[in-house]
């Protein structure tokens, strides 16, 4: 990408007294052409580059200007360097640790200290992630129509849509563009995204909004659940809510309130935390949980004695 490859050449520009364009040719992998044009852009920025021809010479930047490094400093660095790494954790190619060598090459003796910040964005999907995401950024690319099917709560569709945005957001991967099913733009989760083909070429003329990523916009407050939590239960609430979702009895039980967006999720989440809570509101959220627990202990009623301890065999319930 031009940008990447433009930060790159300026880094080097910053900590090397001078170089040539062969040799910023060879290091960014593009033709002298090329690094003769992003010269003359780095320019029209405003970045003052002095070029000299003959033996000794070569392209630079200004001894005035060199003297003030609050351009890139060290942990300006750090943080692209940070930034490059979390994406190469997600690609699919070589491209985003060839990004890092090359500026990291131009700027060692700039760079000090050891990484502070390590981030990973593959989180548990990484063999199934990276394919979908490099597929995705050559469909944005060439402005390509995707086709893929789509797993969510309201059934299985196939859907094609012209992407437009990756985005990480809520510890995921989703792509935002417009579909052509629901005629709108719509957020799709990668997860549950399979099959992802590249379609046909699509003007690109559309007026494309940025995309709402509000938590109250993309998941509205439908109701508000209060329930008991076992003590037990505070560090999960505090890793989930926050410290300041519950207050603590004098029992020790924990007094949970907060908002939720749709039943289906909140009640996965209740029956994850098992016998550790009792709901108090809403009433209807009691009575689905009622009915979701009779049901499966209908399912083990009398398991028990085929399951018995006593031949010390090891029983599997279908």
């Amino acid at each position: 990408m031009k940008i990447d490859r433009l930060i790159g050449i300026l880094s080097v520009l910053l900590h090397e007294e001078r170089t040539t364009a062969p040799e910023l040719a060879e290091r960014f992998e593009v033709s002298r052409r090329t690094i003769n044009r992003d010269i003359e852009d780095l320019c029209r920025a405003g970045i003052p580059i002095q070029t000299m021809q003959g033996t000794g010479g070569g392209i630079s930047i200004m001894d005035g200007y060199r003297m003030d490094r609050t351009i890139l400093t060290s942990k300006d660095m750090q943080m692209i360097l940070a930034g490059l790494r979390s994406l190469d954790s997600v690609s699919g190619s070589s491209y985003y640790g060839q990004l890092m060598e090359k500026i990291q090459s131009g700027s060692s003796k700039f760079i000090h200290g050891r990484d502070s910040i390590l981030i990973d964005l593959s989180s548990w999907h990484r063999e199934s992630l990276a394919p979908k995401i490099e597929t995705i950024q050559d469909a944005i690319g060439l402005k390509k129509t995707i086709r893929f099917n789509y797993y969510s709560p309201g059934g299985d569709t196939e859907r094609e849509i012209e992407p437009y945005y990756l985005i990480f957001r809520w510890t995921s991967w989703y792509i935002y563009g417009y579909c052509y099913l629901r005629n709108d733009f719509r957020l799709f989760k990668l997860d549950r995204m399979d099959g992802i083909t590249h379609v046909a070429f699509y003007e690109g003329d559309r007026e494309v909004p940025m995309p709402d990523l509000s938590s109250e916009n993309v998941f509205p407050p439908k109701d508000r659940v209060k329930a008991l939590f076992d003590p037990s239960m505070k560090w999960q609430l505090v890793e989930e809510y926050g410290v300041d979702s519950f207050t603590e009895r004098d029992d020790g039980s924990l007094l949970f309130e907060h908002e939720y967006a749709d039943d289906e999720g909140l009640l996965a989440w209740l029956l994850s935390c098992r016998n550790k809570v009792t709901v108090l509101e809403p009433e209807h959220i009691r009575e689905k949980l009622f009915m979701i627990t009779s049901e499966i202990a209908k399912r083990y009623e009398g398991r028990s004695a085929e399951c018995s301890d006593s031949d010390h065999e090891l029983c599997l319930v279908p």
